[in-house]
């Protein structure tokens, strides 16, 4: 949406936060966020992964033996991360969308950071999609480069 402070302050950290704002729909209810959560280098990120997904040079990541998820790309502020869950013989990918924090759903809020990147979003997409997805990502990009 925009960095997360307007002027320029000489620390690269505060000069690179950007807001993000999210909106998520699925069968146990909807929510949206708004929040700095990902610097400008970090945002880069996501377009890569999905990049390398759609390539399919990204190895889905099963729970551990405690059942606990880990996320293949995930950020200084772990409100956000992503992961492949499995990839369909058609080549479709199924991600997940770790969503924790401010970002969870309502009904997760205020859980210790024992859930984070638990609540995962499942999503299927094809090779199309996921290069949509990223070109889409990019657009949104440009007019935030590194300051």
């Amino acid at each position: 949406m925009r960095y997360q402070f307007a002027a320029v302050r000489g620390d690269w950290y505060d000069d690179n936060w950007l807001v993000i704002d999210g909106t998520v729909t699925t069968p146990e209810g909807n929510w949206s966020f708004t929040d700095p959560c990902l610097l400008t280098d970090e945002a880069r990120q996501v377009t890569s992964w999905l990049r390398a997904v759609a390539a399919g040079t990204v190895s889905a990541t099963k729970p551990d033996g405690d059942g606990e998820l880990s996320p293949d790309t995930e950020f200084i502020e772990p409100l956000l991360a992503f992961s492949l869950a499995n990839r369909n013989e058609d080549g479709a990918a199924v991600i997940r969308v770790h969503l924790s924090l401010e970002a969870s759903p309502p009904w997760q809020q205020g859980h210790d950071r024992a859930t984070v990147y638990q609540y995962v979003v499942e999503m299927r997409m094809d090779t199309a999609a996921l290069l949509h997805a990223a070109a889409q990502w990019d657009l949104a990009l440009m007019p935030f480069p590194s300051r």
